[in-house]
């Protein structure tokens, strides 16, 4: 099983990020992995807008699960962002969003995209999990609860 430090690196962890609309978000999102994956922020916002309009990431609970496919990126990349104020998102439970997973990967990674986001939506899944999220006091205990869940998994 894949496991989340190979998608997800300590520092692309976001605490109390502020945004006031989904484009807004994106945006924010955008830039942030473009500094990371030698993609152009347009690119990565693009993408995302895109899969977006195929319907709503917005998972339920509170939690959106944004993603996307990019044509030159090297691996599957993630970005966990805890918003300060939940964000109206379109959810399918009409419930707006607080907890933002993006996952980005190269366009011809299928399988490894399937993997790493059948991953995270089964990590969101688990009412303690996001409880424990929505708990955490800062951005290494975010971090942690990502870590641990991946030991919970191996056991």
């Amino acid at each position: 099983m894949t496991e989340f430090r190979e998608f997800l690196a300590a520092d692309a962890v976001l605490d109390r990020v502020t945004a006031t609309t989904k484009k807004n978000l994106f945006q924010l999102i955008a830039r942030e992995l473009a500094r990371r994956c030698n993609v152009s922020a347009a690119e990565i916002a693009d993408a995302l807008n895109q899969r977006e309009k195929l319907g709503s990431t917005g998972f339920g609970s509170g939690v959106a699960i944004p993603h996307g496919r990019i044509e030159g990126l090297s691996h599957v990349t993630g970005l966990f962002v805890r918003l300060a104020q939940p964000l109206a998102y379109d959810a399918v439970d009409n419930l707006p969003v607080d907890l933002v997973f993006v996952l980005l990967s190269p366009k011809q990674a299928s399988v490894s995209h399937l993997k790493a986001l059948a991953q995270v939506s089964r990590a969101f899944r688990n009412r303690q999990f996001v409880d424990n999220l929505r708990g955490a006091m800062s951005v290494d205990a975010l971090y942690a609860l990502f870590a641990t869940l991946e030991t919970r998994s191996a056991a």
